[in-house]
């Protein structure tokens, strides 16, 4: 009796260009929407001509960093939780040629990482961030993050959460930063299109891109672990800004708004301003 033929796999590619084949597929739970997010990230990469060689990932400690550090075939640093941008900082100045991309999370990025965040939106530091927002802490178990929305019931908030979540891009703008959009991950067309602006933009980009979380944010918050029921949810709670211009505040209470919200190249940032200053100082001692 003749074995039967093995197929072999179909591998997209751009996973051959940029992943490593061996660490696939990534350590994503069902439902989540880190893999539609990678997916668009390699894409615009591919369009700008972006490559590992020329291309360093830095990601935080949380779901979203999991697969970048490893499965990228370029250069890429794993950092400390909530210091993302301070090694990136130190990266960048070092390598100023290169491209950074930093993958971080909500909880990685403006809970123990808020300071730092703060400072690379306030000095314009040249990379571009992509912050998956799941409202909650996915990796550790559910715990209550500063994403998460008024009343949810997580781990640590078993009668509901009492704080108002943090409006990411509110901040990031009022910080500084050179580009801020917001996506679900299942706008994949205009994700593409906002992590390539990211890239082009001299500055601080930041890309908070709604990641639904099945295993946890479902499960806690939402009572169910149905990925559809949760893609619902972001369905029924996210607006355009072109719909939100049209509803009165109190219609807009509770709904996320969704779309491009700065895009300004009007400053330089610390990168520029460092070398600037270096050439400057090397010719004085001339």
């Amino acid at each position: 009796m003749s074995a039967v033929a093995q197929k072999e796999p179909i591998i997209h590619p751009l996973v051959q260009k940029y992943l490593r084949i061996e660490r696939m597929p990534h350590a994503a739970c069902p439902g989540c929407g880190i893999g539609q997010v990678v997916h668009a990230t390699l894409l615009a990469c591919d369009d700008l001509g972006l490559t590992p060689e020329n291309t360093v990932w830095v990601q935080g400690v949380g779901c979203s960093s999991r697969i970048t550090y490893s499965s990228w075939k370029g250069d890429n640093i794993d950092a400390h939780h909530g210091r993302i941008f301070a090694v990136a900082t130190g990266m960048k100045m070092a390598k100023p040629d290169l491209n950074f991309i930093c993958f971080t999370g909500d909880g990685d990025c403006v809970s123990i990482g808020g300071n730092h965040f703060l400072h690379a939106c306030r000095r314009n530091l040249d990379v571009t961030a992509l912050l998956f927002n799941n409202a909650i802490y996915g990796m550790t178990g559910g715990q209550v993050a500063p994403t998460t929305p008024v009343g949810a019931h997580t781990m640590t908030t078993p009668y509901g959460n009492i704080e108002d979540p943090i409006d990411i891009m509110e901040v990031a703008a009022a910080a500084g930063a050179a580009y801020v959009a917001r996506w679900r991950s299942v706008d994949f067309q205009p994700l593409v299109r906002s992590i390539k602006k990211g890239v082009q933009t001299k500055g601080f980009a930041l890309i908070e891109v709604l990641t639904p979380c099945p295993t946890q944010f479902g499960r806690y918050v939402l009572r169910t672990a149905d990925a559809k029921k949760v893609f619902q949810w972001y369905k029924e709670h996210t607006i355009t800004k072109k719909q939100a211009e049209k509803l009165s505040p109190e219609e807009r209470e509770g709904k996320i708004v969704l779309g491009e919200f700065v895009h300004r190249e009007d400053r330089t940032g610390i990168v520029e301003r460092y070398w600037e200053q270096v050439k400057h100082i090397q010719g004085e001692e001339v």
